[in-house]
């Protein structure tokens, strides 16, 4: 089967006037339809850089070498009006705060309108009926009215799935989810991750999960690549990250988690040990 995007020797440079530091060193990676792919690592270790990179995300103060193959086209270095074309219509994105990503001043209905007739060549009726289906496919209910609300007036965990719907409504081959669950709360982190669960299974999308949260992306992710300091420290599956990784950074993340989760096992196994009082 053929990727639907492969990466090789993917290099980051931030230039300076005084030096030059690598971001992103010699990455590569490929994910293929049906498939997610997790990329796992602490704030600043080059999991967002390096996706960022290949779409064309960085400014002028950052070198970028390598290949980013997509539909038969390297990315790296495309003409940005090109990039940008593709970004929304071929590659969808969810990023992290919904908050940040909605205009306070315009309603939700006139932002997914503008999206749309961005990337479309849909009427004013196609692109209300194509909203209130995005709504009612990511359980959001009343359609009609949260269209007319601003985004203050929804919750995060509301905006969030808003925003996986207008991507996958354009059909991309490939849904690039950066920290989507950070700035929510964990009920609603579980219902983000039930709702990428279900695009892969039925959408059959190539996905890219990008994350610091093992739990999450052990949901998520078929294969999962850490990384720090810019390089690829450890890849495999869920249960090879878990139980074999070589990597002490890997580790370490694992031994992090595993005593959350003791932590919290131990506060319910305290709870059931309470006498009833009624």
């Amino acid at each position: 089967m053929k990727p639907a995007m492969k990466v090789e020797d993917l290099c980051v440079d931030l230039v300076t006037r005084r030096q030059k530091k690598r971001i992103v060193d010699h990455v590569k990676f490929e994910v293929y339809p049906g498939e997610c792919l997790g990329i796992l690592g602490e704030s600043g270790s080059g999991k967002s850089m390096s996706l960022k990179a290949v779409l064309g995300l960085l400014d002028k103060n950052f070198q970028v070498s390598g290949q980013a193959v997509f539909d038969d086209k390297n990315l790296i270095g495309a003409p940005g009006e090109e990039l940008r074309k593709l970004r929304g219509n071929q590659i969808g994105m969810v990023l992290q705060n919904p908050m940040t990503c909605f205009d306070p001043l315009y309603r939700i209905g006139s932002q997914m309108a503008e999206t749309f007739a961005m990337h479309t060549d849909w009427n004013g009726e196609k692109i209300r009926s194509v909203s209130l289906e995005v709504l009612d496919q990511m359980r959001i209910h009343d359609g009609a009215e949260v269209l007319e609300k601003y985004p203050h007036q929804l919750s995060g965990g509301m905006l969030q799935r808003i925003m996986i719907g207008i991507a996958m409504a354009l059909s991309p081959e490939l849904l690039i989810a950066d920290e989507p669950t950070t700035a929510i709360d964990a009920i609603t982190q579980y219902e983000i991750l039930e709702e990428f669960e279900r695009i892969k299974r039925e959408k059959k999308k190539a996905m890219i999960f990008i994350t610091h949260d093992l739990g999450a992306i052990s949901k998520v992710a078929d294969r999962i690549m850490v990384m720090n300091s810019g390089r690829i420290v450890d890849q495999g599956d869920f249960h090879h990250i878990l139980h074999h990784a070589k990597d002490p950074y890997t580790r370490l993340l694992v031994e992090k988690r595993m005593a959350v989760m003791d932590r919290y096992r131990d506060i319910l196994k305290r709870e059931e040990r309470k006498p009833c009082l009624n």
